[in-house]
């Protein structure tokens, strides 16, 4: 079976079992660019640090699975197409935006002010370059179309990179031009940002010492790769009284990795499976 038959079963698997706990299909998930890649096969976006949500014509629900709690006039406007996008109110905004988008009652006031940027169609034909271009006919007030360019050229690239973080933004998505719909980790879709991240599973606590005493020191994390370091750097001071359970996985960043793969300079970002 083809890759694009594949993820079309998938899809369509998906769209059917949305009244599941848990989603059928894995979205699509990046990979980290090397920062001499050639940006020209790809489609290039601001990384947007929203929540990621998806929308099959009449549910909106986290990537976990679970059911956003949204207001009745936020899903009045959304189609009936299926889609794939992050729910956003602005750059450094992220604590603002979870807190918004977690409450079991919805607060009008909050949602006045989140957009749902859209960048892909789960259920869309064609290569991303087409889907993309299709995206721009759902554009509203509610939907936004995430913004898609071309770079001939890294030295472009690593401009426009410059710029977006300059102003406030995360870094940079590049999806391959050509791709079909996929799901899961890929090389179709790669971040680029001025630090790498990655996600690990908490599989032990560290007691703190001095100031941190009788709170956490630091956290043991497991990689997908089976790697293990401890992670101490980055938390509030909320999160040291009561840290991720054991089992939780969580976003890091970090600069590079040790020849037997442990990341250096690593710094907690945010519990990655809350939603």
């Amino acid at each position: 079976m083809s890759s694009t038959m594949l993820s079309r079963r998938v899809c369509m698997a998906w769209l059917g079992t949305w009244a599941a706990p848990v989603l059928a299909m894995e979205p699509l998930l990046a990979k980290s660019a090397p920062t001499s890649i050639d940006p020209r096969p790809y489609l290039v976006s601001e990384k947007l640090d929203g929540v990621r949500a998806l929308w099959d014509g009449t549910m909106l629900r986290f990537r976990s699975g679970r059911v956003v709690a949204v207001p009745a006039w936020f899903l009045a406007a959304l189609p009936k197409t299926p889609l794939d996008g992050e729910l956003w109110m602005g750059r450094r905004r992220f604590d603002v935006l979870s807190g918004a988008v977690r409450r079991a009652e919805p607060v009008d006031a909050e949602w006045r002010l989140i957009r749902f940027h859209v960048f892909e169609l789960p259920a869309g034909e064609g290569t991303f370059e087409q889907r993309a271009d299709k995206l721009k006919t759902l554009a509203s007030d509610i939907v936004v179309p995430v913004e898609q360019q071309r770079f001939t050229s890294n030295a472009e690239l690593r401009a426009k990179l410059k710029q977006v973080v300059d102003a406030g933004g995360e870094g940079l998505m590049l999806h391959r031009a050509d791709a079909p719909v996929a799901s899961g980790r890929s090389d179709l879709l790669l971040k680029l940002k001025p630090l790498a991240d990655a996600e690990a599973v908490v599989v032990g606590h560290e007691s703190g010492k001095g100031r941190f005493a009788g709170q956490l020191g630091a956290l043991e994390l497991q990689t997908p790769e089976g790697v293990r370091f401890k992670l101490g750097t980055g938390f509030s001071d909320a999160q040291r009284r009561d840290p991720p359970a054991i089992g939780t996985t969580v976003t890091y960043r970090y600069r590079d990795v040790t020849p037997t793969g442990k990341p250096r300079f690593a710094s907690f970002v945010r519990v990655a499976d809350e939603f």
